[in-house]
Formats: C-alpha cells, structure tokens, sequence
C-alpha cells in the first residue's frame, strides 16, 4: 500500500482545511452582495470544452481514461462559459455567476513523468457586457474581495494590468514567424532573445523600450501615445484606472500597466489581469483573469451576447501567504467534557449537548476518569481547553 499522495496531490491538515473555508466564505459573501449567482461546474468536462478553442494545451490537462476524450477542469472559465450559452442561454444579460471547487493541471515532474497540481480556486464570470464597464465593475468586485483577505502592506500586493490591443498595437508591423518570436520574447521579458533576431536597430531598440516600459497608468499610456498616437483602447484603459484607482489604493493594492505583459494561453480578448504579491522566496499570483469574447461566441452565444470576462482567486496560496490567520481567534475555547467513574456516560453527553446549544465546540472524554487531576491533565494536553468535570 502506497503511504505517499500521488505527486501534485495534496493532504491538508485541520486548520488548513478551515482557513480554507473562511476565505471561501468571505469571498462567497462579497459576490453574492455584487448580485452573483452561485454554479457548481463539473470537474469532468470533454477535452474540446476544457481546451477553450485551443487556447488551453492538451498537456496540461489531466485525461482521464474513458470510451469519450474526458479530462479534469484545468480552470472553471470554459464549464461556467459552455453552461451560459446553453443551458442559462435565455437567462437576462448581464448574468454573473460566481463558482468555487478544485481545478487539476498536469506538469512534467522534476524527477520524470508527470505530477498533477490540484489547487482550490474561487472565482466570478460576468456574461453580455460589451464596453469597459465590464472590466470596471470586475476589478471593483476585485479590490471589494482583496479587503477580506488581510492581505499586509509587506506582501506588496500589486495589480498588472495589460491588454491584448496594447500587443497587437506593437506587433502590427510584423507577420509570420517574426512575429510569433517577438511576441513570445515580449510576454517572456527575453531581452536576449530580441538581440539575437534579426531586426532593423532602430525597431530593435524600440521593442526593448517598449519592454522596460511599466509602471503607473497615466505614465506608459502618455509614452505609448507618443509613440502610436491617440488610440481608443487607451482611452478605455483611463477610463479603467481611474475607476478603480480609489479603491486600489485603499487596499495598498499598487496598479501597474504593462504593454507587453500577456498570459500565455491564448483565452483572452482584451484587458487581462495578475493580482501578485511578494511571498517569502518569490512573487505569488492569487488572482488572473481578463475579457475572453473569443471563447463565448465558440461556446454558441448570439452575436449580440458574445460578451464575457471574469475572474479568479488561488486559496491555497492566499492561505500560505496569511498562514498566520487563525480560524479559531473568533471562537471561544474549545471545553472538553469529562466525567468520574461515579457518573453515566449520558449524563455527560446531556452536558456537551448543552454546551452545544449555546454554540460552544465540546469534545467528550468518553471513558470516565480517576479523578479531576487526570481530567485536567487531559484538558492541558489538547491545549488551551476548558475542562467541564462532571462528578456527583
């Protein structure tokens, strides 16, 4: 019998299970005054669902052995975007729905073969809506989470924000291969990788400025105007920072714009989004997301509905980045009911059933004991526990 979790799996202890829970259920709370509506995908789906119209690679979903090409969800973007244009097809535009559960994502392991990551996420998907204020109503409902999370000015929580128009604004005079390599150097920050091209100095030196070019909006989007004239996708931008800039900064959340920042899977159509913040070794995304029409109008919405974006948060590493939470600061001790060998055990279990009553956590010593010393000692050996001693 195998004593070990496959490679990528994981057992999480008591207090690790509840901080899960308590972040789920703040941020279950803050969509549902946002009036989103709580779905349940399926964590099977078919591989052409789970793909998003290719934009997802076949290597990183988990495939399960089936008479039908099944896999595990990688994400819950394409399942919440299939059952909208489905089976929620006829429901009223906006429809905003909010999903939490496992995803499952396949990697080569350091030591060969493969290793599957299994991760919790928690996340909402905003359907029909065309213009910008989308992505503003979606990074307000984003800050409005960050504020749950007790996330510390130490961890330097930091918004990137880019845009796949910002991409196609520098890639327009290229084509073919030539551009496929300089996007792929652009979204790596492969400085070297540009050098090695052969490329005119002058538009050379350019893509490198374009490169180093991030940091406050109103800053990049004035120096790419300068460079590209006035262009209508940095007008939306604006229009974007300046809405959520009030709350960002509530939140210590600082905003960055990055022409050249893309996600490597190609589900996105528009503005995309990290929220990143420094962990102990290195930085830790919890939450992506963007606009993804693309996948919409492939899951058969009508063209006046192909409209979607949302948005997605990473328990697990919000719960080591505030591992220091502590589910049970808000409870009262727990008290550990104990009982002599002159008392019934059910006189003892109507005592704990009191205590429940009054919303306290009791635990039962089932056998009876000597005597309190032995009682008490027991108590002091789970901890900060109360002792109730039952002895007539």
């Amino acid at each position: 019998m195998a004593l070990q979790p496959a490679a990528g799996a994981k057992d999480l202890n008591p207090r690790q299970v509840e901080t899960n829970r308590l972040l789920t259920d703040r941020l279950a709370s803050v969509y549902r005054l946002w009036g989103y509506d709580e779905v349940a995908p399926p964590r099977v789906e078919r591989l052409d669902t789970l793909k998003a119209g290719d934009a997802i690679p076949s290597a990183d979903i988990v495939r399960l052995v089936a008479d039908e090409p099944l896999g595990l969800r990688p994400e819950m973007t394409a399942s919440i975007a299939r059952a909208a244009c489905t089976r929620l097809a006829e429901k009223q535009r906006p429809l905003r729905l909010w999903a939490s559960g496992t995803v499952f994502r396949t990697r080569a392991a350091d030591e060969g073969g493969q290793c599957i990551e299994e991760n919790l996420q928690s996340g909402v998907e905003l359907f029909g809506v065309r213009g910008s204020e989308a992505e503003m109503e979606l990074l307000s409902l984003l800050m409005a989470a960050v504020k749950t999370l007790s996330l510390s000015k130490a961890q330097k929580p930091r918004l990137l924000l880019g845009h796949t128009a910002l991409m196609d604004l520098i890639l327009r005079p290229f084509t073919g291969v030539t551009r496929e390599r300089i996007r792929t150097a652009l979204i790596d920050f492969d400085r070297l990788g540009l050098d090695s091209m052969d490329l005119d100095p002058a538009v050379r030196r350019q893509l490198v400025t374009l490169l180093d070019n991030r940091g406050k909006p109103e800053t990049v989007l004035q120096d790419l105007a300068s460079i590209f004239g006035e262009q209508p996708v940095f007008t939306e931008l604006g229009r974007v920072c300046d809405q959520i800039g009030a709350a960002a900064a509530e939140q210590g959340v600082t905003i960055q714009l990055d022409p050249t920042f893309q996600p490597h899977f190609e589900l996105y159509t528009g503005l995309v989004f990290q929220l990143v913040c420094d962990g102990i070794a290195a930085p830790v995304v919890i939450a992506r997301g963007g606009r993804y029409d693309e996948l919409v109008r492939r899951c058969g919405a009508a063209e006046h509905m192909g409209y979607g974006a949302g948005f997605s948060l990473a328990i697990d590493p919000i719960r080591e980045l505030i591992n220091d939470t502590n589910p049970k600061a808000t409870q009262e001790a727990d008290i550990l009911v104990a009982f002599s060998t002159a008392t019934r055990l059910e006189t003892a279990m109507a005592r704990q059933r009191s205590w429940h009553e009054q919303g306290r956590v009791a635990v039962m010593a089932l056998e009876p004991l000597e005597s309190k010393e032995m009682a008490q000692q027991l108590a002091n050996e789970k901890g900060s526990v109360q002792l109730d001693w039952i002895d007539p």
